[in-house]
């Protein structure tokens, strides 16, 4: 398996998480990498390879942040909805 560079990785990151909107949970998931090593390279890495990039992206994980109460509560609101009486 080719081992790619950290810097393509970050620029490759950051293209997946602004064209799919995902969080850093899941392009951690999809990349197979932690999601500390993704929120490294899209937050810090990013911006001494493309600053430009970097601003994209972090508008989406700002999105995302602004939105995880939301879908928390969804996810609880799912996971006992079976509990439900009628």
């Amino acid at each position: 398996m080719k081992q790619i560079s950290i810097e393509d990785r970050a620029i490759d990151l950051a293209h997946y998480i602004i064209d799919s909107k995902d969080t850093v949970r899941g392009a951690a998931a999809k990349f197979g990498i932690s999601k500390s090593t993704v929120h490294k390279d899209v937050s810090e890495r990013l911006k001494k390879i493309n600053p430009s990039l970097a601003r994209e992206v972090r508008a989406i994980l700002d999105e995302n942040k602004a939105e995880r109460h939301i879908r928390g509560g969804m996810a609880t609101k799912m996971k006992y909805s079976h509990l439900k009486e009628g």
